[in-house]
């Protein structure tokens, strides 16, 4: 024989333990749905700017002139060498790297102002070639400086290969002429 207080014990039970909406819970599960869909929505918008502005899926369009290498001094191995390089392209890219079969080491160095009117040389990763525009490597900014694999017989005017490596862009060959620093 069942006891019919409990089951009227076990139904109110049941029904205390129902889920029912609240205000309260309604508002909880509305804000915490709220932050993600405002995060796309934001992300969205974004993406359609960038999309619209022309610059979604350009490529960078590199182009390098007026490639030259100062004849080295003397009996020295190392020296430095210098690109033009034009990025008509929207997107930006960065030249990584330097080689050239005929170089030991080739690296990518920048002169700054020491503030007592000299510079000071360091090296530097990457250099950035902006989309729309150019870098132009000289003397006393962003240049490469080499070291050849055994002291070079070049004259004035000889040429030598080079690649540089982009980021986005890929190995560009080149071929620097040889000039003395005077006539850069």
């Amino acid at each position: 024989m069942t006891n019919p207080t409990t089951e009227t014990d076990a139904e109110a039970t049941a029904e205390a333990t129902e889920w029912r909406p609240t205000r309260g819970r309604l508002r909880d599960t509305l804000l915490a749905a709220a932050a993600p869909v405002i995060a796309c929505v934001v992300a969205l918008g974004g993406l359609t700017t960038w999309v619209n502005s022309g610059a979604a899926g350009s490529r960078p369009q590199l182009a390098i002139s007026n490639a030259r290498i100062f004849l080295p001094y003397g009996d020295g191995q190392y020296t430095s060498a210098y690109f033009r390089i034009a990025n008509t392209g929207d997107a930006d890219d960065e030249l990584i790297s330097v080689t050239s079969p005929q170089m030991a080491e080739a690296m990518l160095s920048a002169d700054r102002d020491n503030g007592e009117g000299g510079a000071i040389m360091s090296m530097v990763d990457t250099a950035t070639v902006p989309g729309r525009g150019s870098l132009t490597m000289s003397p006393y900014g962003l240049n490469v400086m080499v070291k050849t694999r055994t002291k070079p017989h070049w004259q004035l005017g000889d040429t030598v290969p080079f690649t540089l490596h982009f980021r986005h862009g890929g190995p560009q060959k080149s071929v620097a002429v040889v000039v003395t620093p005077s006539t850069d």
